[in-house]
C-alpha cells in the first residue's frame, strides 16, 4: 500500500496533534532509549555560551529545549522552541513548568518557513527530526540562516539508513515493518508510523542535504552519522 509523503502543513500538524500524547514514550521505546544521547551530541555540536540564546525549531514536546538548558556544560541562556502544532506544544508547557523552566525556555506556535523572529538574533539553532517534515526544506534553511548571527551554528538530526550490507536489510524490515505497529499499538494512530519510515526514505543523502543548506547561506557544513547511520547529525556554520 502507497504511504502519502505529503508535507502539506495543516496535514503535517494534525498528525502530530494526533499523536501528541503518546509522543514521548514512543520515541523513547522506538529509539531503545538512543534520542537521549543523539539529542545531547546535538546540543554539544553547538558549543553554546552561557549567554547565548537558542532557536528549537520543530521543538515539539521540547525535549531538546529541556536537554539543553540542563546541560552540564554550555547550557545555553534561553531557549526559544517553536512548532506548528498546538498540542505537541501543549504537553511540551507543561513539562517546561513541571521543571521549573519557565524564565528560560519560551515554546511559540509557528512554521519554519516564516520564523517569527528578527533577522540576527539567535546565536545558535536546533532541529531535531523536523527539517523533513518541512514543506519547503530550502526555504526553511534560508530561515535558519535569516535569525541566527554570523558565527553562529545549525545542528541539525534526521534520520538516515545504514548502509553496511545485512544491518541495512534488518534495519528496513524493522522501520518498515515492525516499527509502525509498535508505534500505532502505543500512539493509537498507525498511520503516523507509516509516514516516518515513507518520508525518511524520500530525504535527500547527506551530501545532497549539505548543499541545500550551503545554498541557504551556510558557510561551512558538516555530518556524521550516528548508531551506524540510523541518525544523522548535520552541523553547519553561518
Amino acid at each position: 500500500m502507497t504511504v502519502s509523503t505529503s508535507r502539506e502543513p495543516a496535514k503535517i500538524a494534525g498528525m502530530f496533534d494526533a499523536i501528541a500524547h503518546r509522543y514521548d514514550t514512543n520515541n523513547h521505546v522506538l529509539s531503545a532509549g538512543l534520542d537521549h544521547w543523539w539529542r545531547r551530541k546535538a546540543i554539544r555540536s553547538l558549543k553554546l555560551r552561557t549567554t547565548d540564546r537558542l532557536l528549537d525549531m520543530c521543538t515539539g514536546t521540547g525535549d531538546l529545549a529541556i536537554a539543553a538548558v540542563t546541560a552540564t556544560a554550555g547550557a545555553p541562556a534561553d531557549v526559544v522552541g517553536i512548532d506548528f502544532s498546538g498540542e505537541m506544544l501543549r504537553f511540551g508547557l507543561a513539562k517546561v513548568r513541571a521543571a521549573g523552566l519557565t524564565a528560560r525556555i519560551h515554546l511559540s506556535r509557528g512554521d519554519a518557513t516564516r520564523v517569527p523572529l528578527p533577522d540576527n538574533s539567535v546565536d545558535a539553532a536546533s532541529v531535531a527530526f523536523g527539517i523533513r517534515n518541512v514543506v519547503d526544506r530550502d526555504r526553511g534553511c534560508r530561515e535558519f540562516a535569516r535569525v541566527i548571527r554570523t558565527g553562529g551554528r545549525l545542528a541539525v538530526l534526521e534520520f538516515g539508513t545504514p548502509q553496511t550490507p545485512g544491518l541495512k536489510q534488518l534495519y528496513q524490515w524493522y522501520f518498515r515493518a515492525v516499527l509502525p505497529k509498535i508505534g500505532g499499538l502505543i500512539s493509537g494512530n498507525s498511520e503516523a508510523y507509516k509516514y516516518l519510515p515513507a518520508s525518511v526514505g524520500e530525504f535527500p543523502p547527506p551530501d545532497e542535504f549539505a548543499a541545500v543548506l550551503k545554498r541557504a547561506g551556510f558557510s561551512k557544513v558538516e555530518w556524521k552519522s550516528l548508531t551506524f547511520g540510523v541518525v544523522y547529525l548535520y552541523v553547519a556554520t553561518k
